[in-house]
């Protein structure tokens, strides 16, 4: 491992560090059980703490166990996930939980082996399951992981490649000890989100501050290497707001693609092509202020186009439907449909 720290001496001092103030109250950690670790695992992938707690302890209080979750509809499932973002891990989670239930008669399988076969579910997100839900041993290597992991033993290089993801695997796999493997996860991960942070980490409270080379380098922050940067592409998105007094007319995106499974306005690529699919004329279009929406690997210039029109009954309900906006609107939401809804809100 190129350090002059012996593994149980590294282990020592992580889980003393633990001990003292890693989190041990979080909602996934209370009544544990390996649904409840999956769940927050999923939630929690690119997406802070603070922001999964909410959204965490109501899709439990829906969605008690996997059972539930299975036989719940993907539009309930993705209602609660609105606002969440990266909306593939809910169709994902959903899936999987349906697999749980078919395959395994709703017990939830406990080995890195069998979890890593399920929709949404990598090798690190399997072994926190595994270790952190099952009580078993499994090594991890979530974002946390790699930071701290990559600063203390200097590994060069960005750990999205093949070579360095392997090497740092190879440390986490080393280093993970037999006894408290739980206790030592979750240290490792809070030890990257509260002390040994993406920027500004707080080195002098670090438990491995005298041993860290990256640290011994003073430049500890070049750590993990960053991927390398392309310049976004930019589509556009003509949005067709139709709406009938103070109700608007959504339609269920397709399962592929941007905003996957979810309810958003008609989009079009071209405004000529929103007023020909309406069939009204250009006066009665409204243009609204136009906006950016970033996506990781795009910018979408969405230009919202306001269409007061006689509202037809004749649409086809599995995938267009009529919602008034002065209610909760309980389907999953496009970001960009939750932001223009609160526009018209403020117009009524």
């Amino acid at each position: 491992m190129s350090s002059n720290l012996p593994r149980e001496q590294f282990n020592q001092r992580v889980l003393g560090w633990f001990d003292r103030y890693g989190r041990k109250h979080l909602p996934w950690q209370k009544d544990k059980t390996p649904y409840k670790v999956w769940v927050s695992e999923i939630m929690l992938q690119q997406t802070q703490v603070t922001t999964v707690i909410p959204y965490f302890e109501r899709f439990i209080a829906r969605f008690p166990n996997v059972q539930s979750l299975a036989n719940s509809a993907q539009d309930e499932v993705l209602s609660l996930w609105t606002g969440l973002g990266y909306y593939a891990r809910a169709r994902n989670l959903h899936r999987a939980a349906q697999e749980v239930v078919a395959q395994h008669q709703g017990v939830f399988p406990c080995s890195v082996e069998q979890l890593i076969r399920l929709p949404g579910i990598g090798r690190s997100t399997a072994g926190a399951i595994t270790s952190l839900g099952c009580g078993n041993y499994a090594p991890i290597l979530d974002g946390n992981v790699k930071r701290v992991l990559a600063r203390h033993f200097a590994v060069d290089g960005w750990p999205g490649k093949a070579a360095v993801s392997k090497r740092l695997w190879e440390i986490s796999s080393e280093l993970t000890p037999s006894e408290r493997h739980a206790d030592y996860n979750q240290a490792m991960m809070d030890l990257g989100a509260m002390v040994c942070t993406r920027t500004s980490p707080d080195c002098n409270n670090c438990p491995l501050a005298s041993t860290c080379q990256g640290l011994a380098s003073n430049s500890p922050e070049q750590y993990p290497g960053k991927k390398p940067k392309k310049t976004k592409p930019v589509k556009f998105a003509f949005l067709q707001i139709q709406m009938n007094g103070n109700e608007i007319l959504l339609e269920r995106r397709p399962s592929a693609g941007i905003w996957g499974g979810l309810w958003s306005f008609p989009q079009f690529e071209t405004l000529e092509q929103l007023v020909d699919a309406t069939q009204i004329n250009r006066e009665q279009v409204t243009e609204l202020p136009a906006f950016r929406h970033t996506f990781s690997h795009f910018h979408l210039d969405c230009f919202p186009v306001l269409v007061n029109s006689k509202k037809h009954e004749a649409v086809a309900e599995e995938q267009c439907r009529w919602f008034s906006i002065e209610n909760d609107i309980d389907v999953g939401l496009a970001a960009v449909t939750v932001k223009l809804i609160k526009q018209l809100r403020e117009l009524i």
